[in-house]
């Protein structure tokens, strides 16, 4: 056996574990012939039912409602997934590999030994939404700036550089620098999948089970599998905060009561101060999306919704940019086709319509938070010195 290859015996169970890089043509044949030789009774691959439906389903792209995205407030969870993916193509494209190509040898290696298959990984939304959950708002506007900019990344990576790959997780090989400035971030994209991973492995059917896992999860796996843990607690979706949702509604209370008590006492200062509310939040929210190079009218849409929205937790104003954009630069169906192409690019992923209008809802709720930030602080003082 290779130093990739960990045997453990877990409750008269003799347990595989197989650590791959996830785009390594040297991995999928490792786990071929592991598979072969061992002829488990189970398969565990790291993968959750979306991304083994997104293996099995080629013509995913072309069936996707971002309408439908857009109203369900996950324009920023798809972006994400879509430039993490990207960033792994890249690197497979590079070495003329498929990216998680040893989960598929996994799966067709299982089918050939008649093993069952066991998706062993937590759901992708779910972990990025425990991660978003889990930071700041700064910290959340460094993570979109670092994934965008994993995308200008055109450095080529060799076959030898896999040996470093093979340390990092799928998901956090383009956030190296991110998780080891903000722990948090690897608890949740890390460590409580090696005990959602550890769970599911040590509960999978049968008395041989091979685990084909990205190698960073190893570890973790090796430490975890020994003790009980919680798929309910780790599968849960976080709740906001009652404090945060309190936070959210006393804001803009705050914001009005100062208005209105501003105007009581000067009524040009009150003045100023809708000015100041309206022109930051609009000029930054629209600037926002016309970063996206969004329609004009798009662009006008997020200037009027965003004074608007941010008075509101509820809504916000690149939801309603983005509806527009949408309606007026429809996507088509070649579009959503070539939406796995376009997005190994900057150029492509600023000329899809569907990246497009995914950049304008983000870019354009983004302004309007900082437009919140600067247009409050202003009120504040244009209240203190009316006093």
């Amino acid at each position: 056996m290779t130093s990739n290859i960990h045997e453990l015996n877990v409750d008269n169970k003799k347990i595989i574990l197989i650590g791959t890089a996830h785009v390594s043509k040297n991995s999928a044949e490792e786990v071929k012939a592991v598979i072969e030789k061992e002829q488990p009774d189970t398969v565990c691959v790291e993968l959750c039912k979306s991304r083994y439906d997104a293996i099995r389903d080629k013509n995913r792209w072309a069936n996707m409602d971002i309408i439908k995205i857009i109203k369900e407030k996950k324009a920023l969870l798809f972006l994400v997934n879509l430039i993490m993916s990207s960033y792994q193509k890249k690197i497979a494209k590079q070495l003329g590999v498929n990216a998680g190509q040893e989960m598929i040898q996994g799966i067709e290696s299982a089918k050939d030994v008649d093993a069952e298959i066991v998706l062993a990984d937590r759901n992708i939304d779910i972990t990025f939404k425990r991660i978003l959950s889990s930071i700041n708002l700064w910290d959340k506007m460094k993570l979109l700036f670092q994934l965008v900019f994993s995308m200008f990344d055109s450095e080529d990576i060799s076959e030898e550089d896999l040996d470093k790959l093979k340390s990092e997780d799928m998901l956090n090989s383009a956030l190296n620098e991110m998780t080891k400035n903000m722990p948090r971030l690897k608890s949740t994209l890390v460590d409580e999948r090696d005990r959602y991973l550890a769970q599911k492995i040590k509960e999978a059917p049968g008395e041989k089970i091979v685990a084909v896992l990205g190698a960073a999860h190893v570890p973790g796996i090796k430490k975890e599998i020994f003790k009980e843990n919680d798929l309910r607690e780790l599968s849960k979706l976080p709740k906001p905060k009652n404090t945060k949702k309190l936070i959210s509604w006393i804001i803009p209370a705050i914001i009005i009561l100062l208005i209105g008590s501003t105007f009581l006492m000067n009524r040009d200062t009150g003045i100023k101060q809708i000015s100041s509310w309206i022109l930051w939040n609009g000029s930054l929210s629209a600037l926002g999306a016309a970063i996206a190079v969004a329609h004009p009218l798009s662009v006008l849409t997020a200037f009027v919704a965003a004074p608007i929205s941010s008075l509101n937790p509820l809504i916000a104003a690149g939801w309603f940019a983005g509806l527009v954009e949408v309606l007026i630069r429809k996507p088509s169906v070649k579009e959503f086709e070539n939406l796995s192409e376009d997005v190994l690019n900057i150029k492509g992923f600023w000329k899809n319509k569907v990246t497009r209008t995914l950049l304008v809802v983000v870019l354009a709720n983004l302004g309007s938070v900082v437009g919140t930030m600067v247009s409050g602080t202003d009120i504040v003082r244009l209240f203190i010195n009316s006093l």
